[in-house]
């Protein structure tokens, strides 16, 4: 089908889950279990819909490239960098919003 965006494979780092645990275990100790599962939960699905969806959010304006290859999905509270390669999305890190930009900037260094 013409004009169709073709599905990637998604792989995420190292600093991505250990990140996601934090985000957990912060949540679970502050808003309770129910509220940590859902945003978790919420993570997932952003991961899930990105194969196919990748092309849909918005270009990490910290992260500008002529190809516009950073990008990044926003929850709540925080910001999920991924970059897309020429065979995959390469989810890179989960940042809470109001990290500092020399912080964003950081994940671009991030290898998978």
């Amino acid at each position: 089908m013409e004009g169709t965006i073709p599905e990637r494979s998604v792989i995420v780092s190292e600093s991505f889950k250990e990140h996601r645990k934090d985000i957990y275990a912060f949540g679970l100790e502050t808003f309770g279990y129910f509220q940590a599962e859902k945003y978790v939960q919420q993570i997932k699905q952003s991961l899930e819909t990105l194969s196919s969806y990748y092309n849909v959010y918005p270009e990490c304006r910290h992260l500008a490239t002529k190809k516009r290859t950073y990008r990044n999905i926003i929850l709540d509270a925080h910001l999920i960098i991924y970059r897309i390669t020429g065979e995959r999305i390469e989810v890179l890190d989960i940042i809470h919003s109001t990290s500092s930009i020399r912080k964003i900037q950081a994940t671009k260094k991030i290898k998978i």
